[in-house]
Parts: structure tokens; sequence; C-alpha cells
């Protein structure tokens, strides 16, 4: 039932929101409504996660053996929780931010919630293509309403990317599902590995595209910064603190074990896509003047690191990056709540027309420096645990013969990733003020909260992260056996 609800409390509220007139009113609604989704959540993690309770399944489309199945494993529930997190913290951060019409944004914002609870709970294929279009198309229509001057033209592009994926993805769905007869997610798995080789090979890059473009991996990125600069900012924070997730579940819950061969294949070669993106995003962001395009450039980076951990296969790299997906979440959305506050406060996100904030605003320095440190991996922050934990699986896969080169790679990225990090705090925080920063002042007390929760959090699961990593145990041996290709090799 604790599943049912992280859906159904988003969904019907969203739908309420629209309703609703007055505007502090719709926020207020808004804000209650995300704060019980994250108090469920926090109840259904700790005190009631039995299987009982963490799962629901009820007749759907019984002519076509799909069933509304949902179930909360260690990855979903630990996704299920960031989701929960970053919500209030998100309505929070933007709550002084103007909307026209703010009802149907704040509406939407929630439908998508929904629909990302729906992602990673979904043990039917047909049930996760519905919840992956209920939480794609709120965005849509949130950063093409309230975006910036260009948005028109770059949510077109967004739209393109993301439909494209989506219809490939649809495609190898019912592909499957004519060998298999159903949409259960353990009848996905037993056709899709009995699938042939050559098979296998194609049908990889029918889902594969839809995840690629999600998180996006290169060359399946260009949409995504000026996504990000163009979106409004609550919009941006889901974009990618969460939704890139998407990604990366789809990568580990369907596509390896539903074509482990063509995994195996196919590796070394999205792997070598994911090392050139890392590369690539830091380069980029080392040159960007504007902080969302750096935050934005800086994400491709993470994300293409999970990837390539992804397709190392083994138990190390899938706990490091489970771990990584909770970090970079928490880390990127205080990247963002800092960027929001400095643009709201000072009309712009430009780093050369900032410079000295930390003599006007000492506390939102030190949560910055914290969220910063965090977001280059330094030892005692959530994604040094996470990055140490990736590059061991890494360099230890039996999978790939290029686990060594690819970890040096990668781990250039991370250099390139303090560079860029320490560059922008520099240029923003220290330094002599100007005309534009000599007014400036510190962050209200709700918005020293905020941060200050993320900071505990970055700070905490970082000292002590064995909780979080015991919970993915089962799904990580899950996962393994799932996507074993050797046996399979064997056969074939």
């Amino acid at each position: 039932m604790i599943a049912l609800l992280l859906i159904l409390i988003p969904l019907l509220s969203g739908i309420l929101t629209f309703f609703i007139k007055k505007e502090s009113s719709a926020r207020t609604w808004s804000l209650l409504s995300a704060i019980a989704t994250f108090i469920v959540a926090i109840l259904g993690f700790t005190m009631f996660n039995s299987i009982a309770n963490l799962s629901f399944k009820a007749s759907w489309m019984g002519v076509l053996n799909s069933s509304f199945s949902i179930g909360a494993d260690g990855m979903g529930a630990m996704l299920c929780m960031l989701t929960a997190l970053s919500y209030p913290l998100i309505f929070l951060s933007t709550w002084t931010t103007q909307y026209n019409n703010a009802k149907n944004f704040l509406g939407l914002m929630l439908l998508s919630q929904a629909g990302l609870m729906g992602v990673f709970l979904a043990k039917d294929a047909l049930l996760f293509y519905f919840f992956w279009e209920l939480a794609l198309i709120p965005v849509y229509f949130i950063c093409s309403q309230w975006g910036g001057e260009r948005r028109i033209k770059i949510i077109f592009k967004f739209f393109v990317y993301t439909f494209i994926g989506s219809l490939l993805m649809l495609v190898g769905i019912l592909y499957v599902y004519s060998k298999s007869n159903s949409f259960d997610i353990e009848a996905f798995y037993k056709a899709g590995s009995a699938l042939s080789v050559k098979e296998q090979m194609w049908a990889f890059w029918l889902f594969f595209l839809a995840f690629a473009v999600k998180m996006p991996i290169f060359p399946f990125h260009s949409w995504q910064p000026d996504t990000y600069q163009q979106s409004p900012t609550a919009g941006t924070m889901v974009l990618s603190g969460i939704m890139v997730k998407m990604g990366v579940m789809g990568l580990l819950r369907w596509l390896l074990p539903l074509f482990p061969i063509g995994s195996y294949i196919w590796g070394d070669t999205v792997s070598t896509l994911a090392v050139i993106g890392i590369i690539y995003a830091s380069l980029i962001a080392f040159q960007q003047d504007d902080m969302k395009r750096l935050v934005a450039y800086s994400s491709i980076a993470h994300v293409g690191l999970m990837c390539v951990a992804v397709f190392a296969e083994t138990k190390t790299a899938f706990d490091g990056l489970l771990f990584q997906m909770f970090a970079h979440g928490i880390n990127i959305l205080g990247m963002w709540i800092v960027v929001e506050i400095i643009e709201r406060k000072f009309g712009t996100s430009k780093m050369s027309q900032l410079g000295g904030i930390a003599k006007k605003a000492p506390i939102l320095t030190i949560l910055f420096y914290i969220i910063a440190l965090a977001n280059i991996a330094l030892p005692l922050t959530n994604a040094f645990v996470g990055e140490f934990l990736m590059f061991s699986g890494i360099v230890s896969s039996k999978i790939t013969q290029y686990g060594l080169a690819f970890m040096v790679a990668a781990g250039s990225g991370v250099i390139l990733g303090a560079a860029y990090t320490l560059r922008m705090a520099g240029k923003v925080f220290l330094g002599e003020t100007n005309a534009l920063t000599e007014k400036g002042t510190d962050i209200a007390l709700h918005e020293i909260v905020i941060l200050g929760i993320i900071a505990v959090t970055i700070i905490v699961s970082g000292i002590y992260p064995q909780h979080l990593l015991e919970s993915f145990n089962d799904i990580t041996q899950s996962i393994l056996k799932n996507s074993d290709v050797l046996p399979l090799l064997k056969k074939h």
C-alpha cells in the first residue's frame, strides 16, 4: 500500500491543484502534498518496509496480460526517497518565485512527481512506459510555458529528442512482448535473454537510446544545457536532480537483464561514448561564464561516470552507482538552489558580473562550499563514497578489457570537475565586491534550513554510508544474476 500511496498522493493532489484559485493556497497545498509524500516514504522505507507494504498488484489491461504491478526494491526505495525529499526542498527554495497561473505550474510539478514515482516502482513494462511518459509530459509543459525567452525553440528540441527515444523504446517493448505474451517484468527478462545474439544486438539500441537521451549520454546530450538554462529553476531541479536517474535506472532494471548479450557486446562502445562525454562536458564546463550552463555540463560528466559503472557489471560498481545516484541528486539540487538564490538576489547568473559574495553572505558561502566540495567528491562527502566504489568496480571488471583505461580517462574528468567547480567558487564568492554585489545580503532563515538539510545529508551519508549501501545488497545481486552473460554465451 505504501508504494501505491507514493503515486496517488502527488497524482490526486496535482489534479486538485488545477482547481485552486488562490495562488498562496495552491503553494501551501502543493507543499503539504510534497511533505505528506515524504512522510509516507520515510514510514514506508523504515518502519513498514515489508514486501507486502512496498508492493501492490491489481488488474489493469488483462487482455494484454498487463497488470498494475508496482514494488520497491533497494534501488526503487532509494530513488523514491530522493524524489520525496527533493520536492519539498524545491517548493520551499522557489517559494517566492512568481509564476503566471501558478496553480497550473504547481499542478504539473506534482503530476511529474507521480510519474517519477511510478517509473521507479513499475514492475510491468507497459506500466513503466505509461509512467515514463507521465513524468516527461508535465515537465515539457512546465519548461515551454514558464521558461526563458528562447524556450519555444529549445523545448521543441527537448521534445523531439525525448519523443523519438520514447517511441523507439515502445517499439522495443512491443517486440519483446511479442515473444513473452506478457508485460510482467520477470516474463520480459526471460523472453529478452532468450533472444538470439543478432536480435539482442539491435533490440539493445531501441531501449538504450531512450535511456541515453534522458541521462543524457554523449552524443545525445545537446538538448540538455540549453534546456536547463531556459527552463524555470524548479523544472531544472527536477530534470537535473531526479529525471536523469530515470535513464540510469532504466539501464539497470530493464536493459541489462533484458539483453545481457547485447549489453556485453555493446558495453565497451557505450562506455567509450560515456568517457568521451565526461571529458568533453568537463572541458566545456571549464569555459562557461554562466553558472547554469556550468552546472548543466557538470551533470553530463557525472552521469557519464555512472554509465561506465553500469557496463562494468560488478557488485562494487553497482553499489557505488546506486549510492552515487542518491548523492548526485542531493548535490546537484543544492547547486541549483544556490544558483537560483544568487540569480534572484543579483539578477544574473554570469560569473563575470559577480564576486565577493562571501563578504556579504557568509552563511550562503559556507553552505555552498560544502555542496561544491561534495560535487568534486572530496573525502568525507557523499560523492566520494560513490565515485570511489565505481572506480574500484570499473578497474576490476571482467566484462570489459578496458577497465583501467576507462578509469584513467574518467578520472581526468574528476580532476577537471574540481578545476571548474573551484573556479566558479572563486569568481563568485571570493575577491572584492562590485557595484552589483556590494548591496547583497545573506540568505533568509528558510533558505538556511533548506541548504542546511542538504549539507547535513552530504556529510552524514559521506561519513556513514554503510546503512544505505546495505540496502542495495539484494538488488545488486539480482541485477548481476539476471544479466550474467557467461551461461548465455555458452548456450548461444
